[in-house]
């Protein structure tokens, strides 16, 4: 058996927003992979695996991975945040990556074998109008995208008001536009509206609130939406607020996606036990990796919940290739959502998911199938990288009062 030798981080893509995470062990050849990127917190991630963690797990063998997970869940004794989380995260995909390898196998293969010939996935379609949304749509339906997010604009879209507009207090504390949830709860419907005269019923839409309403608004949009027949709507409400989405399931047919922020069991285990959900949205590397994801995705089945795992614009291929080998084995799967990459930053990543039209397909290499160009990964960062000066905060949006919206 193999025992581990080294945790090492490598940071990647343009101002290093991407961490991946490389387990050697004392076989000639033989490592793994991982992701481990939180593009707001990056170094605190780096210092949780290489102080806490990495010294965990050295001199173990790689192959007891479910061990080594629960040894590295308890031993920051606070334990379910989502820093801790990512750093698991990305050790665990690198243990399942090793284990492949020596197995000769694809992940997938390891968690009970393909449900599926490929995994389904979901555009991104925006535009700051209703024509410049429908012409991505096109776009999206040539590709051969049978599901399609629409948004108008970025989170929020359709519900930011000008300034002018607006009447901002004295002494505003926003001089750009700020959102106002009347606004977006009655134009989102209208957004719809204009997509099923032009694309008909055969595209299926999903639609990201990002957690923008109230609670009262967001049902009030999700009652107003029923008659477009979305696949499902993301984010309707903060999970600060899962006790909402008992009224929001007594209320509208609307499908509900929700969990991109999750990482503590408590907060979806009610909401799967209940089925007040029907789409779980975590991101894999938010979890715990893995190991966790399949144990969250067991529960999910038992109660008719499907996986949807969060990617997101910023996450690597890393992730994505984890996300896609559960999405291989697991029957409840429900829908994957896409990340589109440069050419450079697939070329660093060998091995990568590839797409043809609406699906992903992952490489039936041994183990994740992905693997890391070193030399690439540096080049990727740029000179210009100050490790000790980043900084990178989520944006944040304001109603005219100046009261913070949640993203």
């Amino acid at each position: 058996m193999a025992k581990i030798t080294g945790v090492s981080c490598i940071r990647t893509r343009k101002n290093g927003v991407w961490t991946i995470v490389k387990v050697t062990t004392d076989q000639d050849g033989l490592y793994g992979i991982g992701s481990a990127s939180d593009m707001y917190n990056p170094d605190a991630v780096v210092h949780i695996i290489e102080q806490l963690l990495a010294p965990v797990i050295i001199g173990r063998e790689a192959a007891n991975i479910e061990d080594l997970w629960q040894t590295m869940h308890l031993s920051g004794y606070w334990r379910n945040g989502a820093l801790l989380q990512t750093a698991i995260g990305g050790i665990d995909m690198a243990l399942w990556d090793i284990k492949g390898k020596e197995a000769g196998l694809p992940v997938y293969q390891l968690l009970g074998g393909a449900c599926r010939a490929a995994v389904p996935c979901y555009g991104h379609a925006g535009g700051s109008s209703i024509s410049e949304l429908k012409e991505e749509v096109h776009r999206y339906v040539e590709e051969g995208y049978t599901v399609i997010r629409a948004q108008l604009g970025g989170y929020g879209g359709g519900g930011f008001v000008g300034k002018e507009q607006a009447r901002l207090p004295v002494k505003a504390w926003s001089s750009e536009a700020v959102f106002d949830e009347h606004v977006y709860v009655n134009s989102i419907p209208k957004m719809f509206e204009q997509l099923r005269l032009e694309f008909g019923f055969d595209v299926q839409f999903t639609h990201d609130v990002h957690e923008h309403l109230s609670p009262i608004h967001a049902i009030s949009l999700a009652k107003r939406l029923e008659p477009y027949s979305l696949f499902f709507l993301e984010d309707a409400l903060p999970p600060e607020q899962t006790g909402w989405y008992r009224q929001l399931r007594q209320q509208t047919s609307t499908p509900q996606a929700v969990g991109e922020l999750f990482i503590h069991p408590q907060e979806w285990t009610e909401l799967v036990k209940e089925r007040l959900i029907d789409f779980i949205r975590v991101r894999v590397s938010k979890a715990g990796g893995i190991s966790a994801c399949r144990k969250i995705a067991a529960l999910c089945e038992a109660f008719g919940v499907r996986t949807a795992w969060q990617e997101g614009g910023e996450n690597d291929p890393v992730n994505q290739a984890a996300a896609v080998h559960l999405d291989m084995a697991i029957w409840n799967f429900g829908i994957q959502e896409i990340n589109h990459f440069k050419p450079e930053e697939l070329e660093t990543f060998p091995g990568h998911i590839t797409r043809i039209g609406g699906y992903l397909y992952p490489s039936d290499k041994p183990g994740l199938g992905i693997d890391l160009d070193e030399v690439k990964a540096v080049q990727l960062v740029g000179e210009s990288w100050n490790r000790k000066a980043y900084f990178n905060p989520y944006p944040l949006d304001r109603k005219a009062d100046g009261t913070l919206v949640r993203p």
